[in-house]
């Protein structure tokens, strides 16, 4: 019987190519209206009018709502201070503009077509002052991470100002990345409808509990009062983890027109009214011995953030315990910029820590005259070197075992623009992953029916991540129950309450509750109960606080693991290797082919898990050679808001990627020994794909993404 380990094809995927799947765009309501947003075209002022005879004279326009008719909303705190928010800055709370796109009007017609006229003869007059856009500009502030939360700390010990001062290799540099955005194929859409004092909500969603008690919050009312739907999620990667400003919007609006209000959002608009990956700056300095042993390292973060939010990432909790080192000391920095505010987008720390991280060691190899693997294999370390704690499994040597055999490296010629096929020069970089192993409490319903079918109820999310096939395949392995025959339900928060879908944690914690109830189901089995046997479970991990449950149920996720375990550290592992090839005259840049291999304890579908490894992957090309937001300095405005121009890769750009899953037992973990992968993948890519453009063409490129224009000097 198919299990856990068993791949298997996505129980979903027929609903999905046969167009059957519903998503939070796909709100079934009758005789419903629909709502265009109009949002500011400056990034710092005031609104000193609004004209609305040009649009109320449209046809068939039902009305518009500004800061001042559209009631009380409570802006609530961001999940950075213990709430539900993506960002504490309210539209329509007063004439204030605190960024660009931020919501100023609603109009509502009766058609899309009339709601998106009368939003664009919506004439809004500003009063504009100079915005501070990005690093570097006038009126920006600096704010060490340990004075913005109580909660930062930034890791160190030992004395590495001093250590480094005495190491004979030494490594002192700049790293940047880029401003990325989250471009899901399905819109940033809301549907909202009143039946009396109840209130339904169709929105795609990674953290529905959470959504439904920071909009209950938000309105003022009890979340009882609210059913939030989000069956499946057309693309989130961080950016639906938190609750939008919009929703509470439309909310009232249906509330106010009573009928149903459906937002239909435009691409563009995404941009600004949803959060994104801000960019930052990193100062590294690595001292080394002759024989390639750290003696110091030292991580200084910088980014950006929005005027009133404290948002931060802070990857050196990830960095400073990558390698065994003596002495670490570390900093990080948010810089307050008339912008909006950031927010969660896959592996949040360390894909941008990392990167320079990983970039700084292949710069400290060719300085030893190293073989960068070898660097890497001389600083493992089975001790996590701040906390000084065992890792529950670290097996990052044997994934760059198994990775350099697979790919080839040992052809690997280390003199940077030796290799080369005609016109083109050849690079084969490498860099470590890792993504930290997480969890949460979460709850859950299992039915077992006498005719062997069953049930799982759980208010997860389907983001892409296979949780259908996942709870499937868990119940197949505790009940024997073929995994067609289980029909799983979550996407809805009248089922028992799940974590968000995010860090990670989303298998081992809905695996680990879902199993839990499976064995309840096999006592009360054992005890003599027959028919339509059911199990609600509840399910408290190692490490998180005892009330951990009652959280739940106020939409508050209590994720544990990773660097927070008082007994071990909790990551996964692995290995990236890239090949680049550079055009020498043209420097356009290609990428024939990438391997990973990857340790995360217990695999549930290998199936799903190389597609989520490969995805990973290929987003860290995306971000190395294509992903940029481009901001207007001046005007603090981002200028490529469309799939145009913000660029991404598509399949000629990625031909050859390869996923090996290296076994690794982890018994410490968690009951199950899963640790997430969903993040995994792309950490450290793009720093592989750097290096390996230093190897094919001597120019070391330390901001990314990085362009044929920079490799012309």
């Amino acid at each position: 019987m198919a299990g856990i380990g068993t791949a298997t094809a996505r129980l979903d995927g027929p609903a999905k190519v046969a167009g059957a799947a519903q998503y939070g765009s796909d709100a079934p309501f009758a005789n419903a209206v629909y709502a265009m947003l109009v949002t500011s075209t400056i990034a710092k002022g005031r609104i000193t009018s609004i004209d609305e005879r040009g649009a109320r004279a449209i046809q068939g326009v039902i009305d518009i709502f500004t800061w001042k008719n559209i009631g009380t909303i409570v802006p609530g705190k961001t999940l950075s201070d213990d709430g539900y928010m993506g960002t504490s800055i309210a539209p329509l709370a007063s004439a204030q503009i605190l960024h660009d796109g931020q919501i100023v009007a609603v109009v509502v017609g009766d058609t899309l077509e009339a709601a998106q006229d009368g939003a664009s003869r919506l004439a809004i007059r500003y009063a504009e002052e100079t915005p501070s856009a990005t690093f570097g500009a006038a009126g920006t502030e600096q704010v060490a991470g340990s004075a913005a939360s109580k909660r930062h700390e930034d890791p160190q010990i030992g004395d590495a100002a001093a250590a480094f001062a005495g190491a004979p290799v030494k490594v002192d540099v700049r790293y940047a990345t880029s401003t990325e955005h989250h471009n899901p194929i399905e819109l940033f859409t809301t549907a909202c409808a009143w039946n009396g004092p109840k209130l339904t909500v169709w929105e795609s969603s990674q953290n529905m509990w959470g959504a439904k008690n920071g909009l209950a919050a938000q309105l003022q009312m009890s979340p009882d009062d609210i059913h939030f739907l989000s069956p499946f999620v057309g693309g989130a990667f961080g950016s639906r983890g938190s609750l939008t400003q919009r929703t509470a919007l439309v909310a009232l609006a249906a509330r106010k027109i009573g009928r149903p209000v459906n937002l239909m959002t435009t691409r563009g608009q995404g941009f600004t009214i949803a959060t994104y990956r801000a960019e930052t700056e990193h100062h590294l300095k690595l001292g080394a011995s002759r024989d390639g042993k750290l003696v110091s390292l030292s991580h200084e973060g910088w980014e950006v953030t929005s005027r009133p939010d404290n948002y931060m990432v802070a990857g050196t909790d990830a960095s400073t315990r990558v390698y065994a080192c003596p002495n670490i000391w570390s900093k990080v920095w948010i810089v307050h910029a008339d912008r909006n505010t950031p927010g969660f987008m896959r592996s949040p720390p360390e894909t941008p820590y990392i990167y320079a991280l990983e970039c700084a060691m292949d710069e400290l190899s060719y300085g030893l005259g190293m073989d960068p693997v070898e660097l890497r294999r001389i600083n493992n370390t089975q001790v996590e070197p701040i906390k000084h704690l065992p890792y529950s499994s670290r097996s990052l040597v044997e994934c760059f075992d198994v990775a350099a055999k697979s790919f080839g490296w040992s052809r690997r010629d280390p003199r940077p623009g030796s290799m080369r096929d005609g016109d083109w020069l050849i690079g084969w970089g490498t860099a470590t992953s890792l993504y930290p192993s997480q969890f949460a409490p979460a709850t859950a319903r299992v039915t077992l029916y006498p005719d062997g079918s069953a049930k799982v109820q759980t208010a997860t999310h389907e983001i892409g991540n296979g949780v259908f096939t996942v709870c499937a395949l868990v119940v197949a392995d505790r009940l024997g129950v073929d995994p067609g025959r289980v029909r799983v339900e979550v996407g809805d928060s009248s089922l028992p309450p799940a974590p968000v879908a995010g860090g990670s944690n989303s298998t081992a914690s809905v695996s680990m509750v879902v199993a839990k109830a499976c064995d309840d189901i096999l006592e009360k089995k054992r005890n003599g109960a027959g028919g339509v046997i059911e199990a609600y479970a509840q399910n408290i991990p190692h490490g998180a606080p005892p009330d951990g449950i009652d959280e739940l149920y106020q939409g508050h996720s209590k994720i544990v693991g990773g660097t927070h375990g008082k007994d071990h550290i909790y990551f996964a592992f692995g290995a990236q290797f890239v090949e680049v090839r550079v055009h020498s005259m043209t420097r356009e840049i290609r990428v024939p082919r990438a391997l990973g291999a990857f340790a995360a304890g217990t695999i549930v579908n290998p199936k799903t898990a190389r597609s989520q490894l490969m995805g990973g992957m290929i987003w860290g090309i995306s971000a190395a050679l294509h992903e940029q937001t481009q901001i207007d300095p001046r005007a603090a405005r981002y200028v490529n808001k469309d799939l145009a121009e913000y660029l991404i890769p598509v399949n000629a750009d990625v031909p050859d990627i390869e996923v090996i899953l290296v076994p690794e037992t982890d018994r410490i973990v968690n009951p199950l020994g899963i640790k997430g992968i969903g993040e995994l993948g792309n950490v450290g890519m793009s720093a592989a794909v750097a290096n390996a453009v230093f190897h094919a063409t001597g120019i070391r490129v330390r901001e990314i993404p990085i362009r044929l224009e920079n490799l012309l000097t």
